[in-house]
C-alpha cells in the first residue's frame, strides 16, 4: 500500500450498542477474542502506545500502535507500522448509532509506504483482512 492510494474504507452494522461495540474495539481482553489473541495491552487514551508479535508463515510482523485520537464511544484513530518493515498509517474506527444497529466505519489511510513485495500489504489483502475482521469475526463476536 502506498501513500497515493485511496484509503481503504470498510462499513459494518451490528446488533449491538454502541456502547457494546466501543468495549470490543477498545478492550483488550475483547479484542483477544475476535482482532489479535497477541494483544497484550491497549487503552483508550491519546497516547498509548503498545506492541505485539504476530507471524505468518515464516514473517514476523511486529505490530505498533500509539493512540492519537479518542472520542469515547464513537472514535478511535492509531498510528499502524511494523519494527520489520518500513511504512505507517492511520486506522481509524467510527460508530454512529442507527435504528436498531450500530454502524461502524474502519479508515484506513496510509502516511508512509509499506512494501510492495510483501502480499500481505497489498490492497487486496488488507481489505479482505478488514473485512474478515468486520465482517466475520468481530460480528461473531458480538452476535454472542
Amino acid at each position: 500500500m502506498k501513500v497515493t492510494d485511496d484509503p481503504i474504507i470498510i462499513e459494518e452494522y451490528y446488533n449491538a450498542s454502541e456502547e457494546k461495540v466501543w468495549r470490543a474495539i477498545t478492550g483488550v481482553k475483547e479484542m483477544k477474542f475476535w482482532f489479535f489473541e497477541a494483544i497484550k495491552s491497549f487503552k483508550a487514551e491519546v497516547g498509548f502506545k503498545t506492541q505485539f508479535l504476530v507471524q505468518v508463515e515464516d514473517r514476523n510482523y511486529t505490530h505498533c500502535w500509539e493512540v492519537t485520537e479518542v472520542i469515547p464511544i464513537k472514535k478511535i484513530t492509531y498510528t499502524w507500522s511494523y519494527i520489520e518493515y518500513p511504512g505507517d498509517a492511520f486506522v481509524t474506527f467510527e460508530l454512529f448509532k442507527t435504528d436498531h444497529q450500530t454502524r461502524l466505519k474502519l479508515s484506513l489511510t496510509v502516511t508512509e509506504d509499506f512494501p510492495s513485495d510483501i502480499p500481505e500489504f497489498a490492497r487486496e489483502s488488507c481489505i479482505a483482512g478488514w473485512n474478515y475482521f468486520l465482517g466475520q469475526r468481530l460480528k461473531e463476536y458480538l452476535a454472542e
